[in-house]
């Protein structure tokens, strides 16, 4: 771009040089500035089988995330994506090593994403990592509903996905973001599991989606960090009055569905609760297993196996609801 004071020197010499009797014709043409060079959105590297790490500059701040792509998707396919969301000062790269997702999205030809958190740096807390929530992460002013969506947009620009079927899981802090996204984000978000996560209070009094959301809870109730009756010092509300939330917005049933499913074996029972008849015949669900502290549940540890429910859940439905 020329500059003002550049403009005014290139006129002060073409005049002295027409003074002199040397200067070029009229019909001369300046040339064009060179237009900046604009940078990628994203730069993705490789990081393992089939799994990509890309980086973006969202607002200032530094992010990435990790998207597994499986070999099983063909051209003629239009992918489902699933974000699966780490925990509080965790990182994408170890909740894809705990959650096992692949073999999963194989088999349903899907697309996984790993988003990665922002340090927290407030009042009230400080950590290497977390996801925008309220509650304890208040203070924060980092947009990670915007990210989402902007990373949504990024997958769209470069595979041929499903945008109907888009869902999000999450441990903990991440359940907690998976929750925000279905009150925030609900235009894209068809479903949601949150693991070990909940609402905050935040959330409950500014969660406004547009269109019934199913949502299913998988809880310990021997969780000592996101209790199952919930922690009010830290804005953390009780898994029983976020699945009311949901079965209310839902126009679900009052009364759920329980059954208790005894594992001699382990010690241990799982509750498994579900509010059904709900509006486009969406399900709100809860696995509660006895035996369970805030863990990634195993199936074979703890009666019921994150992983697995996820992909069994989020299979049934998309954003008009259960899938014919």
């Amino acid at each position: 771009m020329i500059t003002k004071n550049y403009l005014y020197l290139s006129l002060t010499l073409l005049i002295i040089v027409s003074c002199g009797g040397g200067g070029s014709s009229s019909n001369d043409i300046e040339s064009s500035p060179t237009p900046p060079v604009s940078e990628p959105p994203e730069t993705c590297v490789s990081y393992s089988t089939n799994t990509e790490r890309c980086s973006l500059t969202h607002k200032g701040l530094d992010r990435y995330y990790l998207i597994y792509t499986p070999t099983t998707i063909t051209n003629n396919d239009e992918a489902p994506v699933l974000f699966a969301l780490h925990g509080y000062g965790s990182s994408a790269e170890t909740h894809k090593a705990y959650t096992e997702h692949e073999s999963f999205a194989n088999t349903n030809k899907a697309i996984v994403v790993y988003a990665q958190g922002y340090k927290l740096e407030t009042a009230l807390a400080s950590s290497s990592s977390h996801w925008n929530v309220g509650a304890w992460t208040i203070g924060s002013t980092v947009d990670d509903i915007d990210f989402i969506n902007t990373v949504i947009d990024l997958i769209d620009d470069k595979a041929a996905i499903n945008k109907n079927r888009i869902y999000s899981s999450g441990m903990s802090n991440g359940g907690f973001m998976s929750y925000n996204l279905a009150c925030n984000l609900s235009s894209r978000i068809a479903a949601i599991v949150s693991v070990t996560g909940s609402f905050s209070t935040e959330m409950l009094t500014d969660c406004n989606p547009e269109h019934p959301t199913p949502v299913m809870q998988i809880h310990g109730a021997l969780d000592p960090t996101v209790p199952f009756d919930g922690n009010s010092a830290l804005g953390m509300l009780p898994i029983e009055t976020t699945l009311e939330f949901w079965s209310n917005y839902n126009l679900c049933n009052s009364a759920p569905d329980v059954e208790v499913i005894d594992f001699f074996d382990l010690g241990i029972s799982v509750d498994h609760k579900t509010y059904k008849d709900c509006q486009n015949d969406v399900r709100v669900e809860l696995f509660k297993s006895s035996g369970m502290g805030h863990r990634w549940p195993i199936e074979s540890i703890y009666g019921v196996g994150a992983t697995k429910e996820i992909w069994s859940f989020i299979n049934q439905f998309d954003l008009s609801g259960k899938i014919d």
